[in-house]
């Protein structure tokens, strides 16, 4: 084991009840944000904006607020929780998310609405806090299976939300709709609160090791191992991320006008469902077989580089759908493998912010993804958006390349 390693035997106590609370408050979550995507257009409109490019224009603002203030504040909360807990940031972020999720149905302009969706970044991340408790107190044969879970958790919540949101405003209307949300994180909140255990002996330890230890990220000895841990997740979130304002576009070159947003909502879905499959078994080969994560990380992007070129060609919706979902299946292991590496090499009182860098990195690539793949696809071709994605897995597989080279096992 890695002299780095991040938690000690006793952090291990807990760590069966803590996964099963963090999949399941990780689940609600998700759901409770992804919910409201299909509505913000409706909700916008209500709010006072008739005009349909400005209801366009602040609908994509009102949904990367979210990931932008998260983004800025996701090292912060790795740091604190390294300092007071895991469970702490968990049970403030769910809690914070169920206040001003709440708030946002008493919205009275489109302006408030989106302060709000900044509000619910800075206060939320639920699922990257559970990322990093069940990183950090998970045996390490066992860590790239639990946080496998996990991610097959949030995908299935990313599935479900916009399921729900699409239907319920009809029923409950899309103010009643934010209570709903908020309720669904409130459940989660209260049950971090009093089914998660963490133990204080850990916390002290980290806390006396940041004393002890000086010198912040300059202590950290596999750098080369860290930077590829970070630029495979930006250039993987980025490619994966660039085609979504283009799919409606790029779907209704095969279909009948009608059917453009039906089987846009299905190549959508499919990556997740890919993802969901097999998050799991990924992160149980990483696991248990001799080539262990970071090759995983390698496969992964290589194989998604792979299938991202035949999308710029294909002549049918049912060739992207299959390709996409095929897609999800190489990439589903990737972010479960990334947190691993991170765990297994980052001493422990730092995991917490390291491990909030690489998500601030994620969200960052989350917010410029689509924004490339938008610029692209409306300058160049949709065709483009996809050979330049696969550009950006191929660089990926070639830096870890590079840094496997460079990297010297302490």
């Amino acid at each position: 084991m890695s002299s780095a390693a991040v938690a000690a035997p006793s952090s291990f106590i807990y760590w069966k009840r803590n996964l099963t609370i963090s999949v399941f408050g990780a689940f609600t979550s998700i759901i409770a944000m992804t919910l409201l995507i299909p509505l913000l257009p409706a909700y916008i409109k209500e709010l006072g904006i008739s005009d349909r490019a400005l209801i366009s224009q602040w609908s994509g603002i009102a949904y990367g607020a979210t990931f932008l203030s998260a983004a800025l504040v996701a090292p912060l909360w790795g740091r604190l929780s390294d300092r007071f807990g895991r469970k702490l940031m968990l049970v403030r972020a769910s809690l914070g998310m169920t206040i001003v999720m709440a708030m946002m149905g008493f919205a009275h302009n489109v302006w408030e609405l989106v302060a709000l969706r900044l509000l619910v970044g800075l206060a939320g991340g639920y699922s990257s806090g559970a990322n990093t408790l069940v990183a950090t107190q998970t045996p390490e044969n066992r860590t790239g299976w639990a946080l496998g879970l996990l991610s097959a958790g949030i995908l299935t919540g990313n599935l479900v939300g916009p399921l729900v949101g699409g239907f319920l405003p009809s029923v409950i209307g899309i103010r009643g709709t934010f209570m709903v949300a908020a309720g669904l994180i409130f459940i989660t909140f209260l049950t971090t609160l009093f089914g998660m255990q963490e133990d204080r002996d850990g916390i002290n330890e980290r806390r006396r090791d940041q004393a002890a230890n000086k010198g912040g990220w300059r202590r950290i000895e596999h750098r080369w191992l860290l930077a590829a841990m970070l630029v495979s997740g930006f250039l993987m979130m980025v490619a994966n991320m660039s085609i979504e304002p283009i799919v409606a576009l790029y779907v209704g070159h095969f279909v009948e006008p009608e059917a453009v947003l039906p089987t846009s909502g299905i190549v959508m879905a499919a990556t997740a469902c890919g993802g969901v499959f097999s998050a799991i078994w990924l992160g149980r080969f990483a696991d248990r077989s001799s080539v262990g994560p970071w090759w995983t990380i390698v496969f992964c992007l290589a194989a998604g580089a792979f299938l991202m070129l035949p999308q710029a060609f294909v002549t049918a919706a049912w060739q992207l759908i299959v390709l996409r979902f095929l897609m999800g299946l190489a990439l589903g292991g990737l972010l479960p493998c990334l947190s691993s590496m991170i765990r297994r090499h980052v001493p422990a009182s730092m995991a917490g912010s390291v491990l909030g860098a690489s998500v601030s990195v994620l969200y960052i690539g989350q917010v410029l993804g689509p924004l490339a793949g938008g610029y692209i696809g409306g300058h160049l071709s949709m065709q483009a958006v996809f050979i330049l994605s696969c550009v950006l897995m191929s660089l990926g597989v070639l830096f870890n390349m590079v840094a496997m080279r460079r990297h010297r096992p302490a």
